[in-house]
């Protein structure tokens, strides 16, 4: 559950400087059906894409500097 607060405070952060892929989204959906913002589409989409796989890559690297204290100390209680 650690992990998951850690991603959720990570993901608000990227999403906050990374704001305008879901803008992009929120614009075309919100606006008439129009061939000339078809743009804002998938730019939107790869921008958000970008911004959560960001967020989850800083996440494994925010945990993975905790978890080998975690193990080594597993691995000297199970030594015991």
């Amino acid at each position: 559950m650690d992990t998951f607060r850690v991603y959720l405070r990570i993901q608000a952060t990227v999403f906050v400087f990374g704001i305008i892929g879901p803008i992009f989204l929120i614009v075309y959906f919100a606006t008439q059906p129009d061939p000339t913002i078809k743009w804002m589409y998938y730019w939107g989409l790869v921008i958000t894409a970008i911004d959560v796989l960001v967020a989850l890559r800083l996440t494994q690297q925010a945990t993975a500097d905790r978890a080998p204290a975690t193990n080594r100390q597993n691995d000297s209680e199970e030594a015991t």
